[in-house]
C-alpha cells in the first residue's frame, strides 16, 4: 500500500535533501566533503540578538501563544525597517504579518490564492521551492525566463500569451537564488504594470535584500507607486543575519493578499516563539552594523572563488547580491555530471542547475556559505581535480 495522497507522490525528492544523504554516506565512508551547496549561513547570530533572545525567553508571559500575525513590537519594527530602509509606510496592523520564516509564508501563501488549475509565472531559473509549493497547491507553473545576457532580469516579452490568461500570480526574486542577479527599480515598476494589465496579483521574494555588495542597494518591489495594489513582498532574517534556524520572516504588501494568508496560517500554526519575533525586532532596530561586516566576507570569498574558477577555465560573473555564485560548466559537461564529479572527484558539493529549471542546464550554483578555510580547501582541490589550472 502507498501512503501518502497522489499529489505528495508526485512530487520528486527535495533536491538538498538528496545531496544530503550522499553528503552521508560519503562521510560514513570516512571521506571529508565540503558543502558549497545548501545556503544556509556559516557566520555567527550577532550577540545582541542572543542576548535579547535570552532576556525575553525568561519571560513567563513570552511562553504563552503569540497573536496569530505577530506580536506587534515585531510587526512594528518590520514597518518602522521598510520606512528607513526603503521610504515605504506600511500600516503594521493590516499590511505586516510575521512568518515562520519566508519559505513557510510563500508556500502557505500559494495555498491561500491557488484554486486547482491556476497558473504561476515562476523565474526559470529559480529557487525550486516555488514550484514544489504550487504542486502542492495544485496550481500549474508558468516559466518566466530570465535573460542571461542582461543580467538574469525577466523576459516578459518571452511569455506566451496564453500563459499571461492562465496566470493568477507572477512570481519575482531579488537578489535571486540561484542566479545572484539583481535589478532596478525600473524592472519592478514594468512587472507593477503586466500585473495590471493581465488582473494578476504578484508576490516578491526578497529573501537576500540586504546581502549586497559595492554601493548596490536592493530596491523593494513596494517602492513602486501602485505596487500594494497588487503585490505583496516577503522577507526573512535568515541570510542577513544569519537567523535560518530560529525560523523568523515577514509578508508586507497587499492587505486583502495577506488577510487571505492569515486564514491559512491562523487554520495552520500559531505565529512564531514571542521571544524570538521580539529578538527579530532588536535585529531589525539595530544599525546593521552586522550585516555590513558579514557582506564584506562574502564579497572576499566571492573575489577568492571567481579568481580560482576563471584560472580553472569556469567562467562565472560577481554578482552584486546573494552569496551565490552562478557558474558555467566546462564545454562537454553537463549541469548533472559535472556536479557528480566534483563531488566523486574532489568531494565538494555544488548543485546543479537543473535543479533550478531548464534554463539552470549548463550551470552549477556554489554557495559561499562555508568559512573562509574550508572555502580556500574546496578552491585547492578543485585545481587539483583540474590539473592544477586552466587547459
Amino acid at each position: 500500500m502507498q501512503y501518502g495522497s497522489k499529489q505528495v507522490n508526485r512530487l520528486p525528492p527535495y533536491l538538498f535533501s538528496v545531496f544530503h544523504q550522499k553528503k552521508k554516506k560519503l562521510q560514513d565512508q570516512g571521506i571529508d566533503v565540503i558543502d558549497l551547496g545548501i545556503g544556509a549561513p556559516d557566520l555567527p547570530t550577532p550577540s545582541f540578538i542572543i542576548d535579547r533572545l535570552a532576556e525575553e525567553a525568561r519571560k513567563p508571559e513570552n511562553h504563552k501563544y503569540s497573536p496569530y500575525g505577530g506580536c506587534s513590537e515585531y510587526k512594528q519594527a518590520v514597518a518602522d525597517f521598510y520606512k528607513k530602509h526603503y521610504s515605504v509606510t506600511l500600516d503594521a496592523e493590516t499590511e505586516v504579518h510575521a512568518l515562520i520564516g519566508s519559505k513557510e509564508g510563500i508556500a502557505h501563501f500559494l495555498s491561500a490564492i491557488l484554486d486547482p488549475g491556476d497558473g504561476v509565472l515562476v523565474p526559470d531559473p529559480g529557487y525550486p521551492v516555488y514550484q514544489s509549493a504550487i504542486h502542492l497547491a495544485y496550481g500549474k507553473v508558468l516559466p518566466l525566463p530570465l535573460h542571461a545576457k542582461k543580467g538574469y532580469v525577466p523576459q516578459f516579452e518571452k511569455v506566451k500569451e496564453a500563459d499571461w490568461e492562465q496566470a493568477k500570480l507572477m512570481l519575482l526574486n531579488y537578489p535571486s537564488n540561484p542566479t545572484g542577479g539583481t535589478v532596478e527599480r525600473e524592472t519592478f515598476a514594468e512587472a507593477v504594470a503586466l500585473a495590471k494589465k493581465h488582473k494578476l496579483c504578484m508576490a516578491h521574494d526578497a529573501a537576500y535584500d540586504l546581502v549586497t555588495f559595492e554601493d548596490y542597494k536592493a530596491p523593494s518591489l513596494l517602492q513602486v507607486p501602485g505596487a500594494k495594489e497588487v503585490a505583496v513582498e516577503f522577507g526573512s532574517l535568515s541570510k542577513s543575519f544569519n537567523m535560518t534556524g530560529w525560523r523568523i520572516g515577514y509578508v508586507v504588501g497587499n492587505k486583502e493578499l495577506i488577510r487571505a494568508l492569515s486564514i491559512v496560517k491562523s487554520n495552520m500554526d500559531t505565529s512564531q516563539f514571542l521571544a524570538i519575533q521580539k529578538a527579530g525586532a532588536a535585529a531589525l532596530y539595530s544599525d546593521f552594523s552586522t550585516i555590513k561586516a558579514n557582506n564584506a566576507i562574502y564579497q572576499e570569498r566571492m573575489k577568492e572563488m571567481i579568481t580560482a574558477l576563471k584560472k580553472m577555465g569556469i567562467e562565472a560573473d560577481q554578482p552584486r547580491g546573494t552569496f551565490f555564485i552562478w557558474a558555467k560548466v566546462p564545454q562537454g559537461e553537463t549541469s548533472q555530471t559535472f556536479a557528480e564529479k566534483v563531488l566523486e572527484e574532489a568531494g565538494v558539493i555544488v548543485t546543479p542547475g537543473t535543479a533550478f529549471g531548464k534554463r539552470g542546464e549548463g550551470y552549477i550554483r556554489i554557495s559561499l556559505s562555508v568559512p573562509t578555510e574550508r572555502l580556500q580547501e574546496a578552491v585547492h582541490r578543485l585545481k587539483k581535480m583540474n590539473g592544477g589550472g586552466s587547459p
